[in-house]
């Protein structure tokens, strides 16, 4: 059987100040296309298909206009919410909706209840696990304590538990929207940290001949058998050094599993470029970026004049204008943001207490402000949800 495993759209996202819904509607036709010339048998997406919880009406018509588009070719598609999505607004209609041939699946109770489509050798069955938020599933799991790892294994010994009922050799793939040890992220995603962690590990998924996932926007291998397709368009600058692709995996008879990467069309290709502006709008080796999205980092001492207006007049198409003057960290005129780049939430509280008290928190405190977070970010997202 063949897939052709995508993820993380994000309908209805612009790339910094650019509209990106004709890219996405581009990408769309592409993705068609690929399934009827490559002899796709089955789709799979796995999450963030909008934006936002309650994505812009032009990103709904677009998603409208791919279900209508996939359903058409007679090919199955099987698709979960992501993190991005609200689950049960991407969810509504999934029974109609299913009859022509998607399946929706954005409820954690129907993580062990496959879509299960036969090709000459046998059944596959699809399982989808949806974004899982520990804190609002861990009760249909049973779990004690919230935690992606705990519902992720929770909702796998589900998908073990029905595959054993089926026939033997009966193939499996798992749809799974979640942070995965080894995964490398990049800025566009959106934090999921629960309990300082992130991340869980790939041998959650053991049991099954294929993982498709979702969440993080650079197309990964883990193993053979768990990749990440990221997302097709970039929605960085961090994804400046990005190839946007799709997996077309080939499940054979045995369970074995063959990829290939489909590329995507991408309407300009990123740049990051960093000096001052003089040596920027003169260096001849910075040519090649000027028909590219421009990030351009200034080192200059001070602040020149008018730095857009001329950075544009030979990269026409700078998006991002940041500001670091070269100079060491114990300089007073460091910005906060600079001292403060690549540090958690969690870390930042922990300084603040060490700053105001003389002494960093104890072990305990962590756990207290750690729980802290974590109940900040369950309230946002029922909030998101509920909207």
């Amino acid at each position: 059987m063949r897939l052709l495993h995508t993820s993380d759209w994000h309908l209805g996202r612009s790339f910094h100040r650019v509209n990106m819904l004709d890219a996405q509607a581009e990408f769309i036709g592409h993705l068609v296309a690929t399934v009827r010339e490559r002899s796709v048998d089955a789709v799979v997406v796995s999450g963030d298909v909008y934006d936002r919880a309650v994505p812009p009406l032009a990103a709904v018509e677009l998603f409208d206009d791919a279900l209508h588009r996939l359903a058409d070719l007679g090919v199955p598609t099987v698709m979960i919410s992501g993190n991005h999505d609200s689950a049960r607004r991407l969810g509504v209609g999934a029974g109609l909706i299913g009859r022509a041939g998607v399946h929706l699946r954005t409820e954690a109770a129907v993580a062990g209840t496959p879509v299960v489509l036969a090709d000459a050798h046998g059944e596959v069955a699809f399982y989808g696990l949806p974004y899982l938020e520990p804190a609002l599933v861990k009760d249909e799991f049973g779990v004690e304590k919230a935690g992606h790892e705990a519902v992720l294994a929770a909702a796998m010994d589900r998908v073990r538990a029905d595959l054993a009922t089926r026939a033997p050799g009966t193939r499996s793939v798992v749809l799974a929207h979640a942070f995965v040890t080894g995964g490398e992220p990049s800025d566009s995603e959106r934090d999921i940290t629960v309990g300082g962690v992130a991340a869980v590990p790939a041998g959650v998924f053991d049991g099954v001949d294929y993982v498709a996932l979702g969440h993080l926007h650079g197309c990964q291998t883990l193993t053979e058998r768990v990749r990440y397709s990221g997302s097709p368009l970039p929605y960085s600058f961090s994804e400046a050094g990005h190839r946007k692709s799709m997996w077309l995996v080939d499940l054979d008879a045995d369970g074995s599993v063959e990829a290939e990467r489909v590329d995507c069309p991408v309407p300009r290709p990123l740049a990051r470029i960093r000096g001052t502006l003089d040596d920027l709008l003169a260096d001849p080796g910075q040519t090649r970026h000027e028909e590219s999205w421009v990030e351009a980092t200034l080192t200059d001492p001070v602040r020149p004049a008018d730095p857009m207006a001329r950075l544009a007049e030979r990269f026409p198409h700078t998006l991002s204008l940041v500001f670091d003057p070269d100079r060491t960290e114990a300089d007073p005129d460091v910005s906060y943001a600079r001292r403060l780049a690549g540090r958690s939430e969690q870390q930042i509280a922990e300084d603040f207490v060490a700053h105001v008290r003389g002494a960093g928190p104890d072990t305990h405190e962590q756990g207290v402000l750690r729980d802290a977070f974590d109940a900040v970010r369950a309230d946002e997202t029922v909030r998101e949800v509920a909207r």
